[in-house]
């Protein structure tokens, strides 16, 4: 079989995304993910416990964020690792939905390993929601 190494320099941008949410996304990954926390889909509830809103889960957050990588790599089969930390939460209008921004660099390569680490900057209305996500990527694919 043969491999080919994806041309990856330090410095590297991949093209910025922008992923829509909607009250309807989270329903969908609420039941795709056994997630029912009633803080992301009923704004009462969010409400009682001292939240802005309804929020995204986390991990959808997450999930979404590391597509735009996925995309760039062209195979998710590329992608070996990948980290974040939760620092704000994405607050999913009943009518305008959430808009997440993603733009990532090439930030480390590793010749000798045939691997490289892309950090994402993930903003939701100008401000960080994921921080210090990285995302581990392998230069060859099969």
């Amino acid at each position: 079989m043969t491999q080919t190494r994806t041309p990856i320099s330090l410095g590297d941008e991949i093209p910025a995304v922008e992923f829509r949410l909607t009250r309807d996304t989270l329903v969908r990954y609420a039941g795709a993910s056994g997630d029912f926390n009633p803080i992301h889909y009923r704004d009462d509830v969010a409400s009682s416990v001292g939240l802005p809103g309804v929020l995204a889960h986390g991990m959808l957050t997450m999930g979404v964020a590391v597509q735009s990588t996925v995309r760039w790599i062209g195979d998710p089969g590329r992608i070996l690792d990948y980290q974040t930390r939760f620092t704000r939460p994405v607050v999913v209008d009943p009518d305008s939905g959430a808009t997440i921004s993603v733009a990532g660099k090439v930030a480390q390569v590793d010749d000798e390993s045939g691997t490289a680490r892309v950090d994402l900057t993930v903003t939701y209305n100008g401000e960080t929601v994921l921080g210090k996500a990285q995302v581990q990527v392998r230069l060859v694919s099969a």
